[in-house]
């Protein structure tokens, strides 16, 4: 896990709403929690780690979809 968020995605942490902050804040994993709760990261910083690592897991979702996809067409 990535100690600190990178720019762009703490840039858009920074635009988000209230709600869209608390949203992505209950979705976090207890780990970088942990980290808001020590005071190491701010509110802003961790969801911006989420963010990250929630568009990371969408792409390896999007490439598995798209092998599988493949996969159902070469059996054709």
């Amino acid at each position: 896990m990535r100690k600190l968020p990178s720019e762009q995605y703490l840039e858009q942490a920074k635009l988000l709403s209230k709600e869209e902050l608390e949203r992505l804040l209950s979705r976090t994993r207890a780990k970088l929690m942990r980290r808001l709760e020590d005071k190491k990261l701010n509110a802003v910083e961790v969801v911006a780690i989420q963010l990250e690592i929630e568009d990371e897991d969408l792409n390896e979702w999007r490439e598995k979809w798209a092998e599988i996809k493949n996969k159902k067409i070469k059996a054709k």
